[in-house]
């Protein structure tokens, strides 16, 4: 520890205490306070059956938890300071007794100087985890009006009183516990004479091709010191003299890269990173640096306003998912599971996600994943769904934490978008005092509004903000659920209003930046989490793993509308997932249909907090649900749907193309009859633009059979293929003949299964089940009579044995 800018590391095994519980609990920091007592039956598994309500009075109490550290004598003159951030929420921190720290905000960096408090041997940390609920509730009694929050979210209450992640008192996706913990840094350090506040960069692109990368690197100072600093970008080194004073100083540099390689969004060139590093004497900051301009087009048209994005000067579609926590507890995550978990998403052709504002500003860790696989993020502020406070206090907080985040993400490439909130607006109409007196709980949003767009601006001049989602625009406080000739918006009227999949088609938007479908988790999980005489979906254990009031009544219903009822438990899982994948199928082919009036589909949502059924295309745990397998399909760069037109008269066989050069499409159009003949209506041929969808050809209604599917099978001059059905009706209606679906399975050396399947009559939607968890190398896919296909299952362990079950969708609703 000797030398300058001591360093002790906090991380590891402390002491975990609270009222009326057994002596000798330890916790592992970071951690959180539910897994510390899971691991020791102090509680059960809170994902398991109906434990949840058993659980939830962790939150209600306060938690202690406390370790030893030493300082040696020679050590100890100086200023020394702990260093914490991700301190989940309310928090007092005492060094051998003495306050060090009031913490409040799960969002900021703290770092308090406890020169006054250490000393020289052995010292003690202890730090309180107050209840969030009682805390929360604190604020909420000392607020001058009323401000609610939403209760069918919320079950467990006050989570808007305080800035921690709201989805952890409860959401329609997510567990309500209302974790406790600290997920981060937590360390303690000596300045000696000055430390690295943060390293920021901007970008100026001139004409001639070449880029200025302006760095700023701050530095707060003990005392005033001439400082050796080195600055290296890429090789190019520079050592600068500089005199620092007590407190805040800059020092700034520019470097110039006359010949960049630049960084591309993911399927649309390479990632180049560049390599930053900042040092002072003790201390080294790192960062890794894509060179890229992006831009938010918003200019007015006929239909509105546009909202697009434009990198490296050419525009992107956005074909994403929305991001929430990793899990529900932060115990259970890791880098490793979360960028399995983005790398799912790129491998299903995705470039864009969206961290919506109910969880976390994520780790840096995350941010540097999406750099390298080139994941655009749009980032939420995190507010969601409620009325906030707009008291001094509360929004000088907020302030706080919008200046650290937005200096400490602000250099990454992969940053597109900072976004005020997640539904705000909407929420004013949501609360019976809201609608009362609109004026007044408008005032006070746009009071937290200002609050973040002015921190934002003042941190980084140069970013892209967006008031809200969904937003018409700035000063904007309209209905952008449903209004779609600007901004973005969040479409629901399918789920929560139960409309028909063939109401995707009624609008017309420029960005949709939420839309969804739920379906089920997997049979291999909903094992894991359901004994067996639990596994009913009206089970009291089922209910509780449904957090959407009346979501298992909605996919009931709406398989009644579509299929033919499936015949078991299983089965009844596996067509959720079906229609759960043509519900998004129909709404994204044809927003992406309309491109360049919209420029974006971020479904919702990516991946789920624990075992749940959900609108996410990944089960818990990361496994691809059918639909998943679907997005890599429609979410293609180049692809061909069957648009219906608006009259029905008429089925537009339209081409998308999102790479940047023209793409030549071929497909065969023919239609399937239900006896399985094959009638070839039409081959064509075309090149299609990447500014905007084309029609390749057009069939008529007419020309489709009443016991016939239209089909098409297409190849590009990209190198790509692939193949889709559509089905005028319902597929209830269709009278399906058993598919005679045969498979045989091979264990390879390298640890696979090669799945080698038959058909003897059409199959359609087929889905291959592992028993254990893993990756097939396609699923959900369409069987004429006479194929064959060869798929590759990769289980997550290398030693895996597996079983598999093939499902198709008459086998499925098949009673004999």
């Amino acid at each position: 520890m000797s030398g300058m800018n001591a360093h002790i590391d906090l991380a590891g095994v402390w002491a975990l205490a609270s009222e009326d519980q057994k002596a000798d609990l330890t916790i592992s920091l970071p951690g959180d306070v539910h897994s510390a007592l899971q691991a020791q039956a102090v509680i059960p598994d809170p994902y398991f059956g109906s434990n949840e309500a058993d659980v939830q009075w962790v939150a209600d109490q306060d938690w202690v938890v406390s370790r030893a550290f030493t300082i040696g004598a020679d050590e100890l003159a100086g200023h020394w300071y702990l260093d914490l951030d991700f301190v989940d929420t309310v928090a007092t921190i005492r060094i051998n007794g003495t306050v060090v720290l009031e913490a409040d905000n799960c969002f900021r960096r703290y770092r308090p100087d406890v020169s006054r408090a250490v000393q020289a041997g052995e010292n003690r940390i202890e730090i309180t985890l107050h209840s969030p609920v009682a805390e929360g509730k604190k604020v909420y009694d000392r607020l001058p009006f009323e401000v609610p929050w939403l209760a069918m979210n919320c079950p467990i209450p006050y989570g808007n009183m305080l800035r921690k992640p709201q989805c952890h008192f409860g959401w329609d996706w997510n567990i309500a516990l209302a974790p406790l913990g600290l997920y981060g840094t937590l360390s303690l350090r000596k300045l000696e004479p000055a430390r690295i506040e943060h390293l920021t960069t901007r970008q100026v692109h001139r004409g001639d091709g070449s880029i200025e990368l302006h760095v700023a690197l701050a530095i707060h100072a003990a005392e005033q010191a001439i400082m050796p600093i080195h600055l290296d970008f890429e090789g190019d080194q520079v050592r600068l003299e500089q005199a620092v004073y007590p407190g805040d100083n800059v020092v700034r540099h520019v470097f110039v890269v006359e010949k960049p390689h630049l960084w591309w969004p993911a399927g649309s060139g390479e990632q180049h990173l560049y390599s930053l590093k900042a040092g002072i004497p003790g201390e080294t900051a790192e960062r890794r640096i894509g060179l890229r301009s992006i831009e938010l087009l918003t200019d007015k048209d006929e239909a509105g306003s546009r909202f697009a994005f434009r990198v490296n000067g050419q525009e992107i579609f956005c074909r994403g998912a929305n991001w929430i926590p990793a899990d529900a507890l932060f115990s259970r995550t890791s880098p490793a599971k979360t960028e399995a978990l983005l790398q799912s998403a790129v491998d299903a052709n995705m470039n864009m996600i969206r961290i919506w504002g109910g969880g976390f500003y994520e780790h840096d860790w995350f941010y540097d994943i999406c750099d390298r696989l080139g994941l655009l993020v749009w980032q939420d502020f995190m507010f969601a769904c409620n009325l906030y406070p707009s008291t001094p206090e509360f929004l000088d907080n907020v302030a706080h934490e919008v200046d650290y985040q937005v200096k400490r993400l602000s250099h990454h490439a992969c940053l597109a978008l900072w976004c005020g909130d997640n539904e705000l607006v909407g929420a004013l109409n949501w609360f019976e005092v809201s609608r009362k007196d609109r004026d007044r709980y408008l005032v006070s949003y746009d009071r937290l509004n200002r609050t973040i767009e002015s921190g934002l601006k003042r941190a980084d001049p140069n970013a892209i903000w967006w008031p809200s989602s969904p937003s018409v625009g700035p000063l904007d406080f309209g209905d952008a659920w449903h209004k779609d000739g600007s901004g973005d918006m969040h479409f629901w009227s399918v789920w929560h209003e139960n409309k028909s999949f063939d109401h995707y088609r009624t609008v017309k938007p420029r960005f949709c930046s939420e839309f969804g479908f739920q379906s089920y988790t997997s049979n291999l999980l909903i094992g894991q989490f359901a004994d067996k005489k639990d596994i009913n979906i009206a089970s009291p254990v089922m209910e509780v793993h449904q957090k959407n009031p009346g979501g298992n009544e909605r996919i009931a219903g709406t398989m009644f509308r579509y299929f033919r009822f499936p015949k078991d438990f299983s089965n009844f899982v596996y067509l959720s997932q079906i229609q759960q994948g043509l519900a998004i199928k129909t709404a994204v082919e044809y927003w992406r249909s309309l491109k360049p009036h919209c420029m974006g589909t971020i479904i919702w949502q990516l991946n789920d907090t624990w075992p749940v059924a959900s609108w996410a295309s990944l089960d818990y745990g990361g496994n691809w649900k059918a639909m998943h397998y679907q997005a890599r399909r429609f979410f293609a760069p180049v692809a061909l749907f069957a648009i219906p037109t608006a009259d029905g008269k008429a089925i537009e066989m339209t081409m998308v193309n999102d790479l940047a050069d023209n793409i030549e499409v071929s497909a065969d159009i023919y239609m399937v009859g239900l006896d399985d003949h094959r009638t070839l209506l039409k081959s064509a041929r075309a090149t299609c633009r990447p500014d905007k969808a084309m029609v390749l050809a057009t069939i008529g209604a007419t020309e489709i059979a009443a016991d016939s599917i239209l089909f098409w099978d297409f190849h590009t001059s990209a190198g790509t293929s692939g193949r889709g059905h559509h089905v005028a009706t319902t597929y209830k209606a269709l009278d399906l003949e058993p598919a005679g679906l045969g498979h045989t399975v091979s264990a390879e050396p390298d640890g696979t299964f090669v799945i080698t399947l038959s058909a003897k009559a059409l199959a359609l939607f087929v889905v291959i089940e592992a028993d254990c968890p893993g990756r097939f190398s396609d699923n959900a896919f369409d069987m004429l009579a006479g194929e064959s296909r060869t798929i590759t299952f990769t289980p997550e362990e290398k030693e895996a044995t597996s079983a598999f079950v093939v499902r198709d969708l008459h086998s499925c609703q098949a009673t004999e």
